[in-house]
């Protein structure tokens, strides 16, 4: 019977939130990561009287027996700070979510607390290396890349970060466009601990067929703010969707390229490489190039024609700029997606040598 009730109170006052109690929660849901079997695992929630009177916590509901409930039993001044430790006993592998309901004197509706995880019989750590410093953590991937999505694919990528500084930090991702969702587990790391990034693609909310991009931000917490050195970019190459008949295929435009990446040679003392990319329609139809975008910053494109005729052929010029492409984290590429069925989207890498 708690158990009902407790999630009934979830469902139904969702809408309430914390304003109903007054009581706000400087964290209400919080992820433990993974958590060995049998080995309980103890959260703390920081919670305020928002209220303007003195709070009595008058009970404490759990959804389940597995979990434990701590909390103040004298009276929390108005404007005060307390702390309710929750505790799950692991007792059952698998992940887990137990709810929290807080009642207090300040009001008649339960502040809903949140504590999840995975109980796993050992944990795994993650075995590679940490090259990529990104605020105070370190990344394995600092550039996520979701290659060859089509409409309505939903692919992850996993992140794995350690928090490099000497404090416990709640690592969090900030400025997150409308097509990805990001969660990190777990919701605090030790110094010199590790945790994961989640980074979710919804392809169906990308307007555009070829290459998006973004930054995201790691924080180490909810009131962090973006700055450059904690930026982790992510790119998405959208392809259209070709439907066609076999006798629509024999009639498609064929690409054909004279080489299949750019090399420039050194640099040297030079600041500029120059390159050049002929492009053959050797099909039926017009080949379209509906699509001309760069992975990265330091290069220069020019294509002296986006629709080519049977027979007919298109220069596709690079220019690589030393200066800009020291920064550069990723290979420096260049992308073009076109009516081809056979090649909608084709990459050119661009190589050069100091």
């Amino acid at each position: 019977m708690k158990k009902f009730f407790i999630i009934s109170v979830a469902l139904c006052l969702g809408w309430l939130g914390a304003d109903a109690q007054q009581i706000s929660a400087e964290q209400a849901t919080v992820d433990c990561g993974q958590v060995v079997f049998a080995h309980p695992v103890t959260v703390e929630y920081k919670l305020r009287n928002d209220a303007s009177k003195p709070l009595v916590i008058t009970k404490v509901y759990t959804s389940c027996g597995c979990a434990t409930v701590s909390y103040p039993k004298s009276s929390i001044p108005a404007g005060s700070d307390f702390v309710v430790s929750a505790t799950y006993d692991a007792q059952q592998m698998g992940h887990f979510e137990k709810l929290v309901g807080v009642y207090g004197t300040n009001g008649d509706q339960p502040l809903m607390l949140t504590m999840k995880g995975v109980v796993v019989d050992r944990k795994l750590d993650f075995s590679g290396q940490y090259p990529y410093k990104v605020g105070d953590f370190l990344c394995d991937v600092a550039d996520v890349e979701f290659d060859d999505v089509n409409i309505g694919d939903k692919p992850v990528a996993t992140i794995h970060i350690m928090n490099n500084s000497d404090e416990t930090l709640s690592p969090t991702m900030l400025h997150i466009p409308a097509y990805l969702r990001a969660t990190v587990s777990p919701a605090k790391l030790a110094p010199r601990h590790t945790g994961t990034a989640t980074i979710t693609l919804d392809s169906r909310r990308i307007r555009d067929y070829g290459l998006t991009q973004t930054g995201i931000y790691l924080g180490s917490g909810a009131g962090d703010k973006v700055a450059p050195e904690k930026e982790i970019t992510v790119s998405t190459v959208l392809l259209p969707n070709f439907t066609m008949t076999q006798e629509q295929r024999l009639k498609a435009p064929v690409m054909a390229l004279s080489a299949q990446e750019f090399n420039l040679g050194s640099f040297g003392k030079k600041k500029k490489l120059k390159g050049e990319i002929i492009i053959t329609n050797r099909g039926r139809s017009t080949l379209l190039i509906t699509s001309l975008q760069m992975f990265t910053t330091g290069l220069q494109v020019e294509l002296d024609n986006r629709s080519i005729a049977p027979g007919d052929k298109a220069k596709l010029k690079v220019t690589a700029i030393k200066d800009e492409l020291k920064n550069v984290r990723t290979s420096p590429r260049v992308l073009m997606i076109t009516n081809d069925p056979e090649h909608p989207k084709v990459t050119l890498k661009v190589k050069t040598k100091k």
